[in-house]
């Protein structure tokens, strides 16, 4: 199976988003319930899902549809808990 750089690329960028959040969060740069932690998990999942989708790879895009479909529950939750997103950017 040939996967193309462009691809390669898309995947590399989705991981390292994903990998921002866990960080940021271990090293307690970043606060989980803040809306740039989630932005970036939702960010990095829906890439990663979109690559699972392409062409069909169904434990991946299972697990990455779910990550992004949390995420983005977890990001209105955190924008809706600084004010619709007035409060720190992380």
């Amino acid at each position: 199976m040939h996967i193309s750089l462009q691809t390669q690329l898309l995947s590399f960028a989705g991981a390292l988003l994903i990998l921002v959040g866990y960080l940021g969060h271990q090293m307690k740069w970043l606060d989980a319930r803040r809306p740039f932690y989630n932005a970036v998990n939702t960010a990095g999942a829906a890439i990663l899902a979109y690559i699972a989708l392409r062409p069909l790879q169904i434990g991946f895009a299972i697990m990455e549809v779910t990550w992004t479909v949390t995420s983005v529950i977890a990001l209105i939750a955190a924008l809706r808990a600084t004010g619709n997103g007035r409060g720190r950017a992380h």
